[in-house]
């Protein structure tokens, strides 16, 4: 009996992230369609490129948003504001740095790299809501923040293209969905503390700097491994074929994306060591058998892109599914990166960043077409996922507080 109330806790709180995902989800892939299809090729893949380096500079958010609900999973919830506070402070400095580099290395527009990156700072805020909710175990309230969420970043996107905007003012539309989205995260961990009666966490004990930071390097290099590919496209390939890829990589971001309620949902059983082996065998089992059907999914709709986004985007055609592959793989790749955040043990990092490194020079040093480069994501993820789980498997049974979950 103990077991089903179990099973049906977990399957309802995967059933609200779910939802409240696929929403932001879908929101997000109606604005990279929309894009395709209002923007120029060139546009299309400066807009891209952007997007992607925003998910590369709001690592640090992503990164305190699971040290937060790791801790309030163990009761340490305490010096949440003060370092949400210095979180937030820290992506200012580092945006500020980054702009530069982007604009050099990506190959885009100052005013649009700007208003870009000047949403990093906005996203930390958001994420460490989440934090709590996640924690907390409130994943109904979590599912509708992430709704909320999503399509106030989106929606004020895809209005600005649909009425003729680039890509600098449609990014600086979704800056500004997301600044009313923070208020709307804090408004909702608000409601669910004071109806709880009890307080965050006490101030003397919990959320670190420290633990953010080696958050942060695990989180990044999925972000890397998940952006890496199209950030490098403008320099490996033309303008038209960087678009190109662009648009392919909407299906790897969607095969990436889509699974991420099981890590959510997982993620508090990951942190506690009684049950982190069997949730990880779980969370990774669910994620590989969705980005297998979605993989199939990709190779039977591939004749369908010129049809929907035009005539230009027709060498996707045979490949596409090779996008959805990549993206599945990397939400493995995930799992097995948030176990390792769960459980602090972060350097287990290491190779996939040997990985990355690889990919990156072959992708400089050889690459020169849309097939090559997404060939090369795909065998480099794999890899990587291959070879993190193997580690992640190892420091599990070499620890004594891992133990199998009593069913």
């Amino acid at each position: 009996m103990a077991r089903a109330v179990r099973v049906r806790g977990v399957v309802g709180a995967l059933g609200w992230v779910a939802v409240g995902s696929m929403v932001a989800n879908v929101a997000a892939y109606v604005v990279y369609v929309g894009a395709g299809r209002w923007l120029l090729p060139s546009d299309y893949g400066q807009f891209a490129r952007l997007l992607s380096a925003m998910l590369v500079l709001g690592v640090p958010a992503l990164a305190l948003q699971s040290v937060i609900a790791r801790e309030v999973v163990r009761r340490r919830g305490g010096r949440l504001f003060r370092v949400t506070a210095t979180t937030t402070a820290a992506v200012v400095v580092i945006a500020i740095a980054a702009a530069p580099v982007v604009v050099a290395v990506a190959r885009t527009g100052t005013a649009a790299t700007a208003v870009a990156l000047g949403a990093a700072p906005v996203l930390v805020v958001i994420a460490a809501g989440q934090g709590v909710l996640q924690g907390r175990g409130e994943f109904r309230a979590l599912g509708w923040v992430l709704a909320v969420v999503g399509l106030l970043r989106s929606v004020p996107m895809l209005v600005a293209f649909a009425v003729g905007a680039g890509p600098a003012a449609g990014l600086l539309a979704g800056t500004i969905g997301a600044a009313v989205a923070a208020v709307v995260v804090w408004s909702a961990v608000g409601t669910v503390v004071r109806a709880e009666h009890r307080t965050v966490g006490p101030d003397d004990a919990g959320v670190s700097a420290v633990g953010v930071l080696r958050a942060s390097q695990v989180q990044l290099v999925a972000i890397v491994a998940v952006s890496i590919d199209l950030l490098l496209s403008g320099t490996a390939l033309g303008a038209t074929d960087a678009g190109v890829y662009a648009l392919g990589a909407v299906a790897t971001k969607a095969a990436f994306w889509l699974p991420q309620a099981i890590g959510v949902v997982f993620y508090p059983r990951l942190a506690d060591p009684a049950s982190s082996r069997t949730a990880l065998r779980q969370a990774v089992t669910v994620v590989a058998a969705i980005g297998a059907v979605l993989t199939l999914g990709a190779a039977l709709l591939g004749p369908l892109v010129p049809i929907v986004v035009g005539a230009a985007y027709r060498p996707l055609v045979p490949i596409l599914w090779l996008f959805a592959y990549t993206g599945s793989a990397m939400a493995v790749l995930q799992v097995l990166l948030l176990s390792a955040i769960a459980a602090d043990r972060t350097r287990a990092s290491a190779v996939t960043w040997l990985v990355l490194a690889v990919e990156v020079v072959v992708i400089v040093a050889f690459v020169d077409s849309v097939t090559a480069l997404a060939a090369t994501a795909a065998i480099a993820v794999t890899v990587a996922a291959a070879s993190t789980g193997v580690v992640v498997v190892r420091s599990m049974r070499a620890s004594p507080h891992a133990t199998p979950a009593r069913s």
